[in-house]
């Protein structure tokens, strides 16, 4: 039976068209590069507690391949590299992939970067211990069937850590008013404030695509630092999961 294909082609169009401004840190990305040492630090954490890794040794993640789907410009996929995984970065956008590849080899880091999705790695009998979903349930045009083939592409004992954004007026406000509106880090259109996921919808939805959640944060802006940080209480708008297959 071929892979179910849960990819919505307007959400996809609208990454093509920003795809050479990845790696501007004052671009239309500007968003991600701000929360990223917020995201790294609880993707290294997980990942170092699930698989009794020291984050002081020199190459803590070696050993442990990590799949980054929805990897854009490898934002995510570079530091994992860095860290001694062997990383593969999948995108649906067909243009993201040559500046994804194009900045590893500008920064020495050997990536393996495809445009696939996970549906078409699944079924090719793909497997990691980590799967990076970052920022992707909220675009997809079936969430459940693309949150079971993440779990289908995980070893046994695997982890899945996924972020997204919550679904209420103050996320409204946040994500779309502010950030699309006011702000204009993003283009007006970039996110669709209906596919936003509550916690405990994401936490259901995780549990019926066959995975175990175990942890979740909020990420939080402070408008003063200008900095992110993770919340154990408020995950009213940006917040992530960490998932297990046992």
């Amino acid at each position: 039976m071929p892979a179910v294909n849960t990819i919505d082609p307007a959400e996809v169009a609208k990454f093509e068209a920003m795809a050479a401004e990845w790696w501007d840190p004052n671009g239309k990305f500007k968003p991600l590069h701000l929360m990223n040492p917020c995201r790294l630090d609880y993707i290294t954490r997980q990942i170092a507690a699930e698989f009794g890794r020291d984050l002081t040794a020199r190459a803590p993640f070696a050993g442990l391949r990590i799949l980054d789907i929805g990897c854009g410009g490898g934002l995510l996929s570079e530091p994992m590299a860095r860290l001694g995984a062997d990383v593969l970065g999948a995108d649906a956008a067909p243009r993201n992939i040559p500046v994804a590849q194009l900045h590893a080899e500008q920064s020495s880091l050997t990536i393996d970067y495809r445009n696939i999705t996970a549906e078409a790695l699944a079924e090719a009998g793909e497997r990691f211990d980590v799967v990076l979903n970052m920022e992707v349930v909220e675009h997809v045009a079936d969430p459940l069937a693309y949150l079971t083939a993440c779990q289908q592409l995980l070893k046994p004992g695997g982890l899945m850590i996924c972020s997204t954004l919550n679904r209420n007026p103050k996320s409204f406000m946040m994500a779309i008013v502010g950030a699309e509106w006011v702000m204009r880090w993003l283009p007006k259109g970039t996110h669709d404030w209906a596919k936003f996921i509550t916690p405990d919808e994401l936490y259901t939805l995780i549990r019926n695509a066959g995975l175990d959640p175990v942890d979740r944060k909020g990420m939080v802006f402070n408008p003063v630092s200008w900095r992110w940080a993770l919340s154990d209480r408020d995950l009213s708008v940006n917040y992530v999961t960490a998932s297990v297959k046992r």
